[in-house]
């Protein structure tokens, strides 16, 4: 067996795996009467955008879910695409609405992911969402920290009393994964760019998140050995090919399991985003799924 491949996780196979699961948690839900609908805005012709939106699509289409997409010109007002959110808050067709990030200038990205329905937001955004994750109640959890944890689940990782590091603070990843990591009861450090001695603070860690956009920014010898990393940046080489915020070649040697980019983590949001249109449809309508 070739040990340094096996180190590697799946994200695209295990997203095949989760998708299946879902398309059978739709099945059931058709067979009561209800089909979930996933609802996305896209503002703007924004390419990487486009091609996030079409790739949701295809996936949700694959699992079963009744997915509409709806483009707004790049000079949508601030009014207009709330109208548009409100519209699909009283469809009750839609169960999950999901507004393609970021918006162009102008638009309040706040104000719009505040007027969904928390229990259509399946990015998991809104404050109270986000309050629900912080207080470990039921919510919808953001995607792609969401990815990272059924991965661990999947590759049989127990975080049960392990140190993990947190490299970045964003709403988006930095700091969901850190609540989710905490309700694993894993010890959770969260460093930023103001963190004194980064490198030293990677070495003691179990488990490394990289979630900060900047390509190489983790260092091979900072992993300690059989240390856990999960790659969620997503960056563009001189190359041109992606890679992470990780020196994965580096990483690999020392890592018991490493997400590799593109292939580990990216594959899983969009597996997670159609769990939790399912999720949510199951709760509005009070069906099993």
């Amino acid at each position: 067996m070739d040990t340094t491949a096996s180190k590697r996780i799946d994200g695209k196979g295990t997203a095949v795996a989760v998708r299946a699961d879902v398309a059978v948690r739709v099945e059931r839900l058709v067979a009561q009467g209800v089909t979930p609908g996933l609802a996305v805005v896209l503002v703007g012709e924004d390419p990487a955008s486009q091609v996030y939106v079409r790739n949701k699509d295809r996936a949700a289409t694959g699992a079963g879910i009744a997915v509409q997409t709806r483009k707004l010109s790049a000079e949508t007002t601030q009014a207009e695409l709330l109208a548009v959110v409100e519209e699909l808050n009283a469809d009750n067709s839609v169960h999950g609405i999901l507004v393609q990030l970021p918006l162009p200038k102008g638009l309040d990205e706040g104000e719009v992911v505040r007027r969904i329905d928390p229990a259509k937001d399946v990015d998991g955004l809104h404050p109270l969402n986000v309050a629900a994750l912080v207080m470990g109640d039921e919510g919808l959890v953001p995607c792609t920290p969401a990815g990272c944890i059924e991965l661990c689940d999947r590759y049989g990782v127990d975080l049960t009393g392990k140190h993990a590091v947190v490299v970045g603070r964003s709403m988006l990843v930095g700091k969901p994964i850190a609540q989710l990591l905490l309700g694993r009861n894993a010890t959770v450090t969260v460093a930023h760019s103001r963190t004194t001695d980064l490198a030293g603070l990677c070495r003691t860690a179990d488990v490394v998140v990289a979630a900060v956009g900047v390509l190489g920014l983790v260092k091979g010898d900072w992993i300690k050995p059989g240390a856990v990393v999960l790659d969620v940046g997503i960056n563009r080489g001189e190359d041109g090919k992606l890679y992470g915020d990780v020196d994965f070649p580096g990483a690999e040697a020392n890592a018991s399991l490493i997400t590799p980019v593109p292939g580990g983590v990216g594959p899983m949001t969009i597996a997670m985003l159609l769990d939790n249109t399912v999720t949510a449809a199951a709760r509005i309508t009070g069906l099993e799924a």
